[in-house]
C-alpha cells in the first residue's frame, strides 16, 4: 500500500501539494488525473523520494520514504517516464537488462529474462539489438516499460508515459497496458492528463487540481457522481461524450 498521510510540498510561495491524504491499495491499476501543475507529478516523485514533504510523510508499505530508507524502497519500484528515459549509446537489450547489473545477475538468467519481457511486450530479437534512435515511439516507451519490470518491482510507477505518442500509437499503447497491467497484477500508478487513459487503465481515478485531491473514486464515480463542478468541467474539456458512447 502506498500513502501520502497530510502531505504538503512548497517550490518557493507556490503550493504543488496541499495537505494530501490519500492511499492507494495493493494489487490494483490507480490512474492520477490532472491537468499541468495540478501537483499530480509531484505525488510521483515524493513516492519515489525525488523529493521531500515540507509537512505530512509519504508512506510505501508501512515504511516512511525517507533519505535512510530511499535505497531500500526503490528495489520495490520499477519507474517509466516519457519515451522510455532510454541510454542513447546501449542497445534496446543493454537498456532493458542495466538495472540487473548491480545485483549481478548471470547472463543466463538476464537473456531469460529478457526474453520474458520481450514476448510480454511483443518484441522479437531484431528489435532488442536497435539502438534508441533507431526505435519508434511506441517501441521506445515498450522497452522503457520492459526496463522498470526487469527485476519485477511489486510497485511500477509511470510518469506520463504516453503523452508524446501520436493518437493511434497511444490507443494501441492503452490497450496493451491495459492488458499488461491485469496480467502483472501489480500496485500501478500511472500520471496523466488524458482521461481517456483514467478510463481505460485506472480502477481507481485520483482527479487533481492546484494541488489538492478533488475526487478519488472510479471513472464512474466521476462521470456520474462528481464531488464538484470543476470535475465535470475537467471531463467535458476532453470530449466526454464520445467517451460516454464507449463507456456505455
Amino acid at each position: 500500500m502506498i500513502a501520502l498521510q497530510g502531505v504538503t510540498k512548497r517550490f518557493g510561495e507556490r503550493v504543488a501539494i496541499d495537505n494530501v491524504s490519500i492511499e492507494f491499495r495493493e494489487h490494483a491499476t490507480h490512474v492520477v488525473l490532472g491537468s499541468s501543475g495540478s501537483g499530480k507529478s509531484t505525488v510521483l516523485r515524493l513516492i519515489l523520494g525525488l523529493l521531500w514533504p515540507d509537512t505530512g510523510e509519504t508512506v510505501v508499505d508501512g515504511t516512511p520514504v525517507g533519505p535512510t530508507t530511499r535505497a531500500t524502497l526503490l528495489q520495490r519500484m520499477g519507474y517509466v517516464v516519457q519515451e522510455g528515459g532510454l541510454y542513447p549509446h546501449l542497445t534496446t537489450y543493454q537498456n532493458v537488462a542495466l538495472p540487473a547489473e548491480p545485483h549481478r545477475w548471470s547472463a543466463a538468467r538476464v537473456h531469460e529474462r529478457v526474453a520474458a519481457l520481450a514476448e510480454m511486450v511483443g518484441f522479437d530479437d531484431s528489435i532488442l539489438r536497435l539502438y534508441p534512435g533507431q526505435l519508434s515511439g511506441g517501441q521506445r516507451q515498450r522497452a522503457g516499460l520492459m526496463r522498470a519490470l526487469m527485476l519485477d518491482p511489486p510497485i511500477l510507477l509511470l510518469d506520463e508515459p504516453l503523452g508524446a505518442l501520436d493518437p493511434i500509437v497511444r490507443a494501441d499503447l492503452q490497450a496493451q497496458l491495459g492488458r499488461l497491467f491485469q496480467d502483472v497484477r501489480k500496485t500501478v500508478l500511472l500520471v496523466t492528463h488524458d482521461i481517456r487513459e483514467a478510463m481505460i487503465l485506472g480502477e481507481t481515478v485520483t482527479l487533481m487540481t492546484a494541488g489538492r485531491v478533488v475526487q478519488h473514486g472510479t471513472f464512474d464515480d466521476l462521470l456520474r457522481q462528481p464531488a464538484e463542478p470543476f470535475v465535470t468541467e475537467f471531463l467535458k474539456a476532453q470530449a466526454l461524450p464520445a467517451m460516454v458512447g464507449e463507456r456505455a
